[in-house]
């Protein structure tokens, strides 16, 4: 088992979405997040004032996926997440020792496709 964590531009949220849907890729888990990276935040004006936005809001994506999966959900998300600018992102790859379906008491990979 393998776990997924992707960071990408708000925009291209529901872009990678479909994607991953398309690839048989259907559950994941998302949230919004701020960070400072290469993009160094920006300035936004509002009525006539300016404020600095030290962050940039962006989605992380976090998804389980057996080791036959990592290639498809990796190049799935980078493709639909790319724009060429700075501030795309990062997907992570990490290893998973165990995973646990509580409802129906799978372990492993069948953890994940229940």
């Amino acid at each position: 088992m393998k776990k997924i964590e992707a960071i990408i531009r708000s925009s291209k949220f529901e872009e990678v979405k479909e994607a991953l849907a398309k690839s048989g890729i259907n559950f994941f888990t998302f949230y919004e997040v701020k960070g400072y990276g290469h993009q160094k935040g920006k300035e936004l004006s509002y009525r006539g004032a300016v404020y600095d936005v030290g962050y940039i809001g962006r989605i992380k994506l976090e998804i389980l996926v057996s080791e036959e999966v990592v290639s498809l959900a990796f190049d799935t998300i980078s493709t639909a997440a790319h724009t060429g600018e700075n501030g795309d992102g990062l997907i992570l790859v990490s290893p998973v020792e165990d995973i646990l379906n509580i409802r129906s008491k799978f372990r492993g990979s069948q953890s994940v496709n229940q």
